[in-house]
């Protein structure tokens, strides 16, 4: 699968599955901060894409460096640091901006 060694797949599933939720979170944002637009698509994606790229990154750079047989400690904490922030931050951010745009 994706032409990885067999080592890496686990650090693979392991980005994916602590990833995943930080990009739930993070869509879930952008999709507050747009609900009351016409044509918010753009705008989504325009607002949501910078926020993406970090947890994108260490996940990347997860799975790579279980490929190389490198140490992937640094971005896997690093994704989990991006996943509990988001676990705590934005569900009352996201609380707030559809608060906003209802009135």
């Amino acid at each position: 699968m994706l032409n990885l060694p067999g080592a890496a797949l686990g650090a693979l599933c392991a980005a994916l599955a602590l990833g995943s939720p930080a990009l739930s979170m993070i869509g879930t944002f952008g999709a507050a901060l747009t609900v009351g637009l016409k044509r918010g698509g753009l705008l989504l994606s325009l607002l949501v894409l910078p926020l993406y790229v970090p947890t994108l990154i260490f996940g990347a750079e997860m799975a790579r460096r279980a490929a190389d047989n490198q140490d992937y400690q640094t971005p896997f904490l690093m994704l989990g640091g991006i996943t509990c922030g988001t676990i705590a931050l934005l569900p009352f951010a996201t609380a707030a901006v559809l608060r906003a745009n209802l009135r």
